[in-house]
């Protein structure tokens, strides 16, 4: 996956507000400022974004339930 702009372009677009952007020598890369940056932490932080897979548990000390290939508990 490439992180940067496509072959031959200077500029990209900021992924939270897509204003067109300079690639090189921009300190808040790949967003135009720091409060793009900033936003885009937020959304994270916040849980907006999420990467798939099993859900955590809700405690420390509390085991995620494991099932076998009957669906059943482990």
């Amino acid at each position: 996956m490439r992180c940067g702009p496509g072959r031959g372009s200077r500029f990209m677009k900021c992924p939270t507000c897509g204003k067109p952007i300079e690639w090189k020598d921009n300190p808040f890369r790949p967003f135009c400022s720091e409060r793009c940056q900033l936003v885009d932490l937020g959304k994270w932080v916040e849980g907006e974004y999420r990467v798939p897979g099993e859900p955590l548990p809700q405690e420390p000390n509390e085991r995620a339930a494991v099932k076998d290939e009957h669906d059943q508990e482990i």
